[in-house]
């Protein structure tokens, strides 16, 4: 099965946007990328950890006509792109590609993410190898980086985590490094689970990789939930009963509109702390009261 690769060139405050844009046409992968060669640098607080001019790439299934998909893009992000790129990919040239364009990035003080094979040259550094294969989460998407900054200030040591929606693992494997007693992984989509396995293996960490049917009655002291508004607020009740009292939440993937619908959801658990917001993003950090 090969794929449809679409590339467009944006200012680093459209990627979001962009990303958000090819995920409702139905992408199977976005990933975003510098589009120059400028440093990422570590962030000066409130900032976010992106290029000045990126490059958004998005998969889709290569079924799809060429010629409407290229129209559908045009029309949805008109005048926001300098260019629009569109190729066809075998299933080993998205691995190739993919491999061949990530850098190593730094989130907070000690805390990297790095292609595998590749590590930062400071003694001090903690750092996460990544291949995410087809799951989401390389440290590029602003509400991954804000999660990872989080952990860096806030390191788990000794305690219990789950990651829900862990994507390609990298929040779990984070946390397992930054001192986590156990931690637990969850997604629904079987590539996330596999993808979650196998990078954590490349960390020499085993965190329990779990679908959400089979979580049972596992719960806590912190949970990471790096997943979209409505699946948030679906699931208050099952999230919240998994923190231990006293314990945290922090939830990022919600755009800074949604946040107190958000927070009125888990209210009923928790008390918040002001939310933290990052351009249209905004990260949510509760603890669990007594019951």
């Amino acid at each position: 099965m090969g794929w449809l690769q679409i590339a467009v060139d944006v200012a680093g405050e459209q990627a979001d946007e962009v990303s958000e844009a090819f995920t409702v046409m139905g992408a199977v992968s976005v990933t975003i990328l510098d589009a120059g060669d400028e440093p990422l640098l570590e962030p000066a607080p409130g900032e976010t950890p992106l290029w000045s001019n990126t490059r958004v790439i998005a998969l889709f299934d290569a079924a799809q006509d060429t010629a409407e998909l290229k129209q559908q893009v045009q029309a949805v992000l008109k005048a926001r792109v300098s260019d629009l790129l569109l190729e066809r990919l075998a299933d080993r040239d998205w691995s190739n590609t993919w491999r061949d364009t990530f850098a190593a990035m730094q989130f907070g003080k000690r805390l990297w993410v790095c292609p595998v094979g590749e590590s930062p040259t400071d003694p001090e550094a903690i750092v996460v190898h990544l291949d995410p294969g087809m799951a989401f989460g390389t440290g590029t998407h602003a509400t991954t980086a804000f999660c990872l900054q989080w952990l860096d200030a806030h390191p788990p040591t000794n305690k219990s985590v789950i990651d829900y929606g862990c994507g390609s693992g990298i929040l779990a494997i984070a946390a397992h490094k930054l001192g986590a007693a156990c931690v637990v992984a969850v997604d629904i989509d079987p590539q996330a689970l596999q993808a979650t396995r196998e990078n954590a293996r490349r960390n020499d960490c085993s965190p329990e990789v779990l679908h959400p049917d089979e979580l049972a009655d596992h719960s806590a002291d912190l949970v990471l939930a790096n997943i979209l508004a409505n699946p948030l607020i679906e699931l208050a009740q099952d999230l919240s009963r998994r923190v231990h009292a006293g314990g945290q939440l922090v939830m990022t993937g919600v755009l800074a509109e949604q946040a107190e619908e958000v927070m009125a959801a888990y209210t009923e658990w928790f008390e918040f702390t002001e939310p933290l917001y990052r351009e249209e993003w905004v990260l949510l950090e509760g603890t669990r009261k007594n019951d």
